[in-house]
């Protein structure tokens, strides 16, 4: 077989085994929260929208979920605000929300444009339209973490609706509380809260890292596979990383919440999401539920 033959057929298999997983996830809404490198390397990010808008194209119903931690710091300390975290939280006070809420819809018409320029209806949308997050004060022990909220509601009709009139929402993670003061939303937070609201089928983590390791620094200790009880036993086992502790909890919460699946995936590895999600092997950690038995 000649070399164009072989490249040929190899596409085909590719296709075939995804054919599968386009079949069981056709209408389904997928949360997809999109951060660390894959939001700052301009050829992961196009990758990453060009994966959410094919998913899009062969009927899944995607919702993009941004961060937009090292660009706040940036435009922060471009007018001389300093930036400061507690418990891996940034401490939010005026001038630093108004910074944050700027610049997280400044990010949001940029992912917009992209899903736009490939063919795709992208809508961005805040915390705030349509009441969708409803926030209250984030508290932690000994520090005032400022204008950080805690979501306690989620009205999801607006993103429905998109869904439905077949755009691709892409969220900002801004909320107010009672009094509409305006609130930061860890991403994190905000992805979890939404796709246990909509009842997600599969949840999404785009990090910096491959996914759940027995060892950090040993790429090889990659766990595949976990429940949603073992993610909460790994979390609490003193062998995650300080990152990952909340991240595996968020998850645990979310399976317990309805949602189907939850992936924590490399957002630095090109097309990520497709990989995970339409080949048989996957490439990052998938937490079931405790009834399901990993592979």
């Amino acid at each position: 077989m000649d070399e164009n033959k072989f490249t040929v057929m190899q596409k085909a298999e590719v296709l075939i085994e995804a054919l599968p997983y386009i079949q069981r996830f056709n209408r389904k809404i997928i949360v997809i929260k999109y951060g660390g490198s894959a939001m700052t390397d301009e050829t992961l990010k196009d990758g990453v929208i060009a994966d959410a808008v094919l998913l899009k194209l062969v009927g899944f119903k995607p919702i993009l979920v941004h961060g937009g931690g090292k660009e706040i710091s940036s435009w922060s300390q471009k007018i001389g605000l300093e930036s400061h975290f507690a418990n891996g939280l940034r401490i939010t006070d005026g001038p630093t929300m108004e910074i944050a809420e700027m610049v997280l819809n400044r990010v949001n018409k940029e992912l917009v444009t992209k899903i736009q320029k490939l063919g795709v209806r992208g809508v961005g949308v805040s915390g705030k339209d349509g009441g969708l997050l409803h926030v209250k004060k984030r508290e932690a022990d000994r520090v005032d973490l400022g204008y950080v909220g805690e979501i306690d509601r989620v009205d999801g009709a607006v993103l429905r609706d998109l869904l439905e009139k077949d755009f691709l929402p892409v969220v900002c993670p801004i909320g107010y509380d009672d009094a509409f003061d305006t609130y930061n939303i860890n991403a994190d937070d905000a992805a979890c809260a939404i796709a246990s609201a909509l009842g997600a089928e599969k949840l999404a983590f785009l990090t910096d890292v491959e996914g759940v390791m027995v060892d950090p620094k040993d790429p090889e200790s990659l766990i595949p596979q976990m429940t949603a009880s073992q993610a909460e036993e790994f979390a609490s086992s003193g062998k995650a990383g300080g990152g990952m502790i909340p991240k595996l909890k968020n998850c645990a919460a979310a399976i317990r919440e309805g949602v189907g699946r939850v992936h924590i995936i490399d957002g630095r590895v090109p097309h990520c999401l497709l990989l995970e999600i339409f080949t048989n092997r996957g490439i990052g950690t998938a937490i079931l539920k405790d009834t399901e038995e990993p592979a």
